[in-house]
């Protein structure tokens, strides 16, 4: 399916891995001029290396090294955009998870970094973006969020609670920036991403699984279709809610779990 966002510009967040590349990837292979961000400068200039492989047509990749937790350097990541291309037609955050943890063993500093890191770099990304968002023809934002903001997930009380405010903050952008942006949320369960690879091996390197592909598919028992989530499945539906052939899709939360959860809503 042509996607019909060839040419566009999109600025995507923690995509030097993940599923933050994902995305990017997924964008770049629909001809979309993409920025990636990423505070690792190496991993980040291998990742565009990567991404300049995947672009169609005359697509190109620009790498912006940032702490999202630095209000000047996301600040920077829109300005650097709007620099390189002269436009923005598409906004994916994305950010790492929070630390794990129970609520008693959780202080003030987690509670405030999570905050920084998963909240207030969507509101600043926003914010600097709005303006060039709506001066194109049919800007989107897309935040990949988690499916905690579903149902609470043991030993994760940041992502559990810190995670819904994006949400809220989607919902409203989705009106008061509509009709020229939608805005829309993924909420992913487990995808095969660098971190779901490294616990796999560590597991086997600890004798609880024979191989990586047993310990893979141990991931995947209970969700309906007995497997865990591939990052471009993910990528993929941030590229399709990005695209005018999504139109009629705004202010939605989306949940990519396989159908692992529980929640009618």
């Amino acid at each position: 399916m042509d996607l019909e966002i060839e040419g566009n510009v999109a600025l995507t967040t923690a995509s030097s891995d993940g599923l933050g590349n994902a995305a990017a990837t997924a964008l770049a292979r629909e001809g979309v001029n993409v920025v990636i961000n990423g505070r690792d400068g190496d991993r980040l200039e291998a990742a565009a290396e990567e991404l300049r492989e995947e672009a169609t047509g005359d697509a190109r990749v620009h790498p912006v090294q940032g702490d999202l937790t630095n209000e000047d350097d996301v600040v920077g990541l829109v300005d650097e955009t709007l620099e390189e291309f002269g436009r923005l037609d598409h906004l994916v955050t994305s950010a790492g998870g929070p630390p794990s943890g129970p609520f008693l063993d959780t202080d003030d500093d987690d509670w405030y970094h999570a905050y920084d890191l998963l909240v207030m770099s969507v509101v600043r990304l926003c914010r600097e973006a709005a303006d060039p968002l709506q001066e194109g023809d049919g800007g989107t934002i897309v935040n990949v969020a988690s499916r905690s903001v579903k149902e609470a997930i043991d030993g994760l009380v940041l992502s559990n609670s810190v995670r819904m405010s994006v949400i809220g903050l989607e919902k409203t952008l989705s009106k008061e920036l509509a009709p020229d942006v939608r805005a829309n949320a993924v909420l992913p369960g487990p995808h095969e991403t660098s971190r779901i690879e490294d616990l796999v091996n560590q597991a086997v390197e600890r004798g609880e699984y024979d191989s990586y592909e047993e310990g893979l598919a141990a991931w995947g028992e209970g969700i309906p279709v007995e497997r865990i989530g591939d990052p471009m499945e993910l990528g993929n539906t941030a590229a399709f809610l990005s695209s005018p052939k999504s139109g009629y899709i705004n202010g939605q939360s989306i949940v990519l779990d396989g159908g692992a959860g529980n929640a009618n809503l």
